[in-house]
């Protein structure tokens, strides 16, 4: 297992419960903040990692279609701006 894959085992479940709650609830600006202090806090890879693996997984089909019309409307600002 690779340290990234480490650092993400050990993410508390409140950080995925919170951005669970703001894509149900079709929050964006919500997802975004979520996103970048996630990004600040533990960083891209780690972020890349959980999104991949743990967050989309836990998402029905509508929530992820949700998502994606919304990254692909807004583009992914929040990690992009952390990440520059």
């Amino acid at each position: 297992m690779t340290e990234v894959q480490t650092t993400t085992t050990q993410i508390p479940v409140s950080e995925l419960i919170t951005m669970l709650t703001a894509i149900s609830e079709r929050n964006y600006t919500q997802f975004q903040q979520l996103e970048s202090t996630f990004v600040s806090r533990y960083g891209v890879e780690v972020w890349q990692e959980f999104f991949n693996f743990r967050l989309l997984p836990g998402l029905d089909k509508p929530s992820s279609n949700w998502l994606l019309v919304q990254f692909c409307s807004a583009g992914i600002v929040s990690v992009k701006t952390v990440a520059g």
